[in-house]
């Protein structure tokens, strides 16, 4: 899964929130997600205002010492003009 952003105002057929990007499918790392989820950001920063939410699916990292991925300030103001809501899922890894 690791990101999956949608557009819960835009429905499906049948009432599902429309997926608008999968980015990273195979990428469990949250470094790698955040910098890939930032670009997503500046390059869709014009979508229309919605209610969208990025959903970002990571494992722990064996190799951690600490810090891990970040959300900029730039990002935040995006997604609050977007009106893009950021959930952090955390999933056991194989």
């Amino acid at each position: 899964m690791p990101i999956k952003i949608s557009d819960h105002l835009n429905k499906d057929d049948n009432g599902k929130s429309t997926v608008i990007a999968w980015l990273l499918p195979d990428n469990w790392r949250l470094p790698d997600q955040m910098k890939a989820f930032e670009s997503w950001l500046q390059e869709n920063r014009s979508l229309a205002p919605s209610k969208y939410s990025a959903d970002i699916g990571f494992s722990p990292r064996e190799d951690a010492l600490g810090g891990g991925g970040k959300v900029s300030i730039e990002s935040m103001e995006i997604m609050l003009r977007l009106g893009l809501e950021l959930y952090l899922s955390e999933y056991p890894e194989d």
